[in-house]
């Protein structure tokens, strides 16, 4: 009998440590998210325009990266703190642009707690990575 309890305790722990840590993956912050609106070649040859709606959840900092091209962003929603290399870092919340010239190493980071919202164009090579991460 007393095997048997034990049994059944030990499946009953097993049983609630897996929810436990199921319930801490779905609590994981979200993760930054860049929807792909449009794309188009541009009158010079090997250029392209990429639109984007670029989306960074409170607390999330995507990463210093680079583009392949000049980056246009103007906030929809929220409020942001960009840094781009060689200059002091702004904060923009909605209504408000910037810009990043081409292979200018730069990030972007919601310190805020709700979700910010960027239309980004891009003009950049064509077939090259929209973006590339940077080491800190």
């Amino acid at each position: 009998m007393k095997k048997r309890t034990a049994r059944l305790v030990a499946a009953s722990i097993a049983v609630v440590l897996v929810a436990l840590g199921a319930h801490a993956l779905s609590a994981q912050p979200a993760a930054f998210k860049r929807t792909v609106l449009q794309k188009a070649d541009l009158s010079t040859p090997g250029r392209e325009v990429v639109q984007a709606l670029v989306e960074i959840p409170g607390g999330v900092r995507p990463g210093k990266h680079t583009h392949p091209g000049e980056e246009i962003g103007y906030v929809l929603d929220g409020t942001l703190v960009v840094w781009v290399e060689g200059r002091p870092a702004v904060t923009v919340k909605a209504g408000d642009s910037f810009f990043v010239e081409a292979g200018r190493p730069h990030e972007t980071t919601n310190e805020g707690t709700t979700v910010a919202k960027i239309l980004a164009t891009y003009m950049v090579e064509k077939g090259k990575p929209l973006a590339t991460p940077l080491p800190y």
